[in-house]
């Protein structure tokens, strides 16, 4: 691809009105939804149409000058819309939306009622689960990702004793510890 003359990088279909008009609305949503990446877009292109610099806009708004002909092409391939912030595009997530709903709810119910013998959820229980009920298999670290796009957290047992005498285990803490830590010798300057 050349170099476009001064003043058409943007292709003549794109600079009627209707699309001018499209591009200033695209410009106030952007302000008002406080998305500035768009609204850099937005407004270097609108100010590409009305006869800024390249590297003038570069300069006042910091940004590099490749990515204004970036965004001219954009606008020139697409208009407006074009020039939107978009997610990412991924993966099709392996769970439907509702799959997603009914492990949530089958986490939510505990494991016993989901047929386990354990009382508490390991990421393993519940990619077994998954698996059994939907046929898909998930890398275990996948797992408490999945679990907290689904809105729960990691919570981990306190490891006690069943046996252990409470009040001991606070006087220990109280007095013996204490006595047999290590203590700061001040020094002597």
């Amino acid at each position: 691809m050349g170099r476009a003359r001064n003043g058409e990088a943007v292709s003549k279909e794109r600079l009627v009105a209707a699309e001018v008009r499209r591009l200033r609305e695209l410009l106030a949503e952007a302000e008002k939804a406080k998305d500035l990446a768009t609204w850099r877009r937005a407004y270097c292109v609108l100010g590409y149409i009305e006869g800024q610099t390249v590297i003038a806009m570069a300069s006042a708004l910091d940004i590099n000058r490749t990515a204004i002909t970036k965004w001219l092409a954009w606008y020139s391939a697409e208009g407006a819309e074009g020039l939107r912030t978009t997610p990412p595009p991924g993966r099709v997530p392996r769970l439907t939306e509702t799959q997603r709903a009914e492990v949530a709810r089958v986490v939510e119910a505990g494991p016993i009622a989901a047929g386990f013998s354990s009382g508490m959820w390991t990421g393993a229980l519940v990619g077994e689960w998954i698996e059994k009920r939907f046929g898909v298999r998930y890398h275990p670290q996948h797992i408490p990702r999945l679990l907290h796009q689904l809105g729960f957290s990691v919570q981990r047992p306190r490891k006690r004793l069943a046996r252990a005498d409470l009040a001991k285990q606070a006087m220990w803490l109280k007095q013996t510890l204490p006595a047999i830590k290590k203590k700061r010798v001040p020094v002597e300057v």
